[in-house]
């Protein structure tokens, strides 16, 4: 990501993730995004590489439970 800005607000976090900000703001609360708040309104910001980090995570997560849940194709009659 060379032209993202080191830090990013839960809105440009939804696009990238294309999910909604309420989304992103469960995530950061739940402690599953790491975020700061900052300003005197204490608004959210997520580090661009704590996004690459979580992104990375939920990757090596699918690829974990693939690993566990096989897909079974059903067997084709004869």
């Amino acid at each position: 990501m060379p032209d993202t800005p080191r830090f990013l607000t839960l809105a440009d976090v939804a696009e990238v993730l294309n999910t909604s900000s309420a989304q992103v703001y469960a995530l950061v609360r739940r402690g599953d995004l790491p975020a700061i708040k900052i300003g005197g309104r204490g608004q959210w910001r997520v580090e661009s590489s704590k996004l690459e980090d979580y992104i990375a995570r939920m990757y090596q997560q699918a690829e974990d439970y693939v690993a566990k849940h096989p897909f079974l194709e059903a067997e084709a009659p004869e």
